[in-house]
C-alpha cells in the first residue's frame, strides 16, 4: 500500500504568513494584546487554520511565527497579514507565502460531558 500512487491530493491552498522580529523595534509588550485580540478574531471567523511561533531548542518561542490563513488571493491575504498590529505598528515584518496542503492527517476527541478536547 505504500508503494502505492495517491489516487488524489487534498489540495486545499493557504497562505502563510512568516511574521519574523525586526531589529530595535523596541518593546512590543504593550502590543501583545491587539495582536491576539487580531489572532483570536481571525479564528472566530474562520479565516485562521492555525498560528504560533517557531521553537528553538530549549522549547521557548525563537525568530518567526507563522499564521496559516484561507484567503482568495495575494491581495486580501496581505490585507489581512497588514491588520496585525505587530506589523502595522512596526514590531514585526512579514513574508507570504501560497501553499497547498495535500497530504496529512490529525485526530480530535472531544467529550461532551465534561466540555474537554484533545487535538493530536
Amino acid at each position: 500500500m505504500a508503494d502505492e500512487a495517491p489516487r488524489q491530493h487534498l489540495g486545499k491552498h493557504f497562505w502563510i504568513i512568516f511574521s519574523e522580529p525586526v531589529e530595535n523595534a523596541g518593546d512590543r509588550r504593550a502590543a501583545h494584546h491587539l495582536h491576539l485580540a487580531h489572532q483570536y478574531d481571525l479564528e472566530a471567523r474562520g479565516i485562521m487554520f492555525a498560528a504560533g511561533p517557531f521553537l528553538g531548542d530549549d522549547g521557548k518561542p525563537s525568530g518567526p511565527g507563522m499564521i496559516i490563513i484561507r484567503a482568495r488571493d495575494e491581495a486580501a491575504a496581505r490585507e489581512i497579514a497588514d491588520r496585525d498590529p505587530y506589523h502595522k505598528l512596526g514590531f514585526r515584518k512579514y513574508r507570504l507565502q501560497r501553499w497547498a496542503m495535500n497530504e496529512g492527517t490529525f485526530g480530535l476527541r472531544v467529550n461532551f460531558s465534561n466540555g474537554t478536547y484533545t487535538i493530536d
